[in-house]
C-alpha cells in the first residue's frame, strides 16, 4: 500500500498532464501563486501541482519531497559513520602521538588524496544498484579524513593543558582523561566539522547522482531529478531550480544547525557565558549601592 502522507499526489502517482495556462507553449508548468489578488495577481495557494509536473504527469512537489527524503537519508548515514571513525582515529593520534599518530595521519592522508568524486563513482558503480543506504554506508566509510584531522589537532592541543595534567597526577585512566576531560572541551569543533561534512555529504551525493553514480531510478533524489530534467532547464527550467533550491537550503541550514550546537554544548562557550552574567550581576550590585 502507497502512502501520500498530506499532500494528494505520491511520487507515483499520473494524473493528467496539464496543458492550458503554461507560459510559452510548455506542459505541467507550476500552479504555486505567491501573489495576493489586491496586486492583481492569483492570490496565495498551491493549486494543484504547485512545483509543475514531469514530462509523463508526475507531481513535481511529490517527487522533490521524495527525493529529500533519500537525500537527507543519504546524508546523515554518511555523516553517522564519518563522524564515528574520524573522531575514534583523530582522538587516538593526537592523545597517544608517536608511532600510532604517524601511521594513522600517514594513512588519512592517502585517502585525502584520492578525490571524494572519483571514490564515490567507484562505489556508485559497484554498489549503487544496491541502493542508496547501502550506497551511503560505503561511501561514509572513506567521508572521514577531514574530521579526523581536525580532532587530532584539538587533541594535541588539549592533552597539554593543565587540567589534563592535573587528571594525570590524580591517578584518571587513560580512557577517563579522554572521555571525560578532553573529548567534552573538543565537542565543539566536532560539531562543527560534523556539520560541514553533512553539507558536504548532501553536494557529493548531488554531484554523484548527476553523473549516474549515485542514487539511481527508479528511486528517487535531489542529484537524480537535476540529473534528469538538465535537458528541460531553458524550456522549463523549475525542473531544476527547485531540486537545486532545496540542496542549497539543506546544506545552508545543517551549517546554521551546527553553529548553534557549538554554541549550546561547547564548554568554554559556557564559562564564557556564565563570567558574562558574574560581571552584569556585580554591576547592577554596584549601581544599587
Amino acid at each position: 500500500i502507497k502512502t501520500k502522507g498530506w499532500w494528494k499526489w505520491s511520487a507515483d502517482d499520473l494524473p493528467d498532464l496539464r496543458f492550458g495556462d503554461c507560459p510559452n507553449d510548455t506542459i505541467g508548468c507550476p500552479t504555486i501563486s505567491l501573489v495576493p489578488k489586491f496586486l492583481g495577481g492569483a492570490g496565495i495557494g498551491l493549486g494543484e501541482h504547485p512545483f509543475g509536473q514531469d514530462d509523463i504527469g508526475r507531481d513535481y512537489f511529490a517527487l522533490v519531497m521524495k527525493g529529500t527524503q533519500r537525500s537527507i537519508q543519504v546524508m546523515f548515514i554518511i555523516g553517522f559513520f564519518a563522524a564515528i571513525i574520524g573522531t575514534v582515529v583523530g582522538a587516538v593520534a593526537g592523545y597517544y602521538r608517536g608511532i600510532v599518530d604517524n601511521v594513522l595521519m600517514r594513512f588519512t592522508d592517502f585517502i585525502i588524496t584520492i578525490p571524494a568524486v572519483i571514490v564515490g563513482s567507484v562505489i556508485g558503480e559497484k554498489f549503487g544498484n544496491l541502493g542508496a543506504i547501502i550506497l551511503a554506508v560505503y561511501l561514509g566509510l572513506f567521508a572521514w579524513t577531514g574530521l579526523s584531522r581536525l580532532v587530532r589537532g584539538e587533541f594535541l592541543t588539549l592533552r597539554e593543558r593543565e587540567f589534563v595534567d592535573a587528571a594525570r597526577v590524580a591517578g584518571a585512566s587513560t580512557r577517563r582523561i579522554i572521555f571525560k576531560h578532553i573529548l567534552p572541551n573538543a565537542v565543539g569543533v566536532i560539531i562543527v566539522s560534523v556539520t560541514l561534512l553533512l553539507s558536504g555529504a548532501i553536494l557529493l551525493e548531488t554531484a554523484l547522482s548527476y553523473l549516474g553514480f549515485g542514487v539511481v531510478p527508479p528511486d528517487v533524489s535531489l542529484g537524480l531529478l537535476i540529473s534528469q530534467y538538465q535537458d528541460a532547464f531553458t524550456t522549463r527550467p523549475f525542473l531544476f531550480w527547485y531540486p537545486g533550491f532545496f540542496i542549497v537550503s539543506i546544506a545552508l541550514s545543517i551549517n546554521f544547525i551546527g553553529d548553534g550546537l557549538r554554541d549550546a554544548f561547547d564548554p568554554r562557550q559556557k564559562r564564557k557565558i556564565t563570567k558574562k552574567k558574574k560581571q552584569n550581576a556585580r554591576a547592577i550590585a554596584r549601581n544599587q549601592v
